[in-house]
């Protein structure tokens, strides 16, 4: 009898592979051969998931974010305001050796996901899942006194996820202690605080 494989569990098998490859050796050596070699499969295994290499990459991107809002679950459970806000951006700023290690794989995705052809859901992998978090949470900063009453929350969650995408930059081109990007977050919210 044929073995059962559960092809979401395959997929994301595949797409951790990349991740530990590009993690391990850079992106200038991530290819369908070293995923497979990662796996202990053929490369021609993977086309059995995937319709192409840019899938897997698609699939690997997808998977970080998968990843991220995971932490930003547990580290946020049961916080509230800036507390919460602090310990969601602690999850996607570099501030430990797990998010600087997932800032060097993110920033080399990057490159090769705009050039993916374009479709209707083409920056679903990379979305930053966690904006509705940061909204809640200064919305509850500002409703908890914590935040002043004019906090304009658009224009600061707007920053606020800007800046995780540049500071993950930074600690690609020019490496930060972590308390230089959480002063940054800081700066961002230091005008409104109460």
């Amino acid at each position: 009898m044929p073995r059962v494989v559960d092809h979401d569990e395959r997929r994301r098998q595949i797409a951790e592979a990349l991740l530990a490859v590009a993690a391990r050796d850079g992106h200038e050596n991530v290819s369908s051969r070293a995923v497979a070699k990662e796996l202990g499969v053929a490369t021609g295994s993977l086309w059995h998931y995937f319709d192409g290499f840019d899938e897997v990459i698609r699939a690997a991107a997808a998977e970080v974010t998968r990843r991220t809002d995971e932490r930003i679950t547990i580290a946020t459970a049961g916080l509230r305001g800036l507390a919460r806000l602090d310990a969601l951006m602690r999850e996607v700023l570099p501030v430990d050796d797990r998010t600087r290690a997932e800032a060097r794989v993110v920033v080399g995705f990057w490159g090769r996901l705009a050039t993916l052809a374009s479709a209707p859901d083409a920056a679903a992998p990379t979305l930053a899942t966690w904006q509705s978090g940061i909204r809640s949470a200064l919305d509850e900063a500002v409703a908890d006194g914590e935040l002043a009453p004019g906090t304009p929350t658009e224009a600061v969650m707007a920053l606020l996820r800007s800046i995780t995408y540049g500071q993950q930059v930074v600690e690609v081109t020019e490496p930060q202690d972590a308390t230089a990007h959480i002063a940054v977050l800081d700066s961002i919210l230091a005008p409104w605080r109460s």
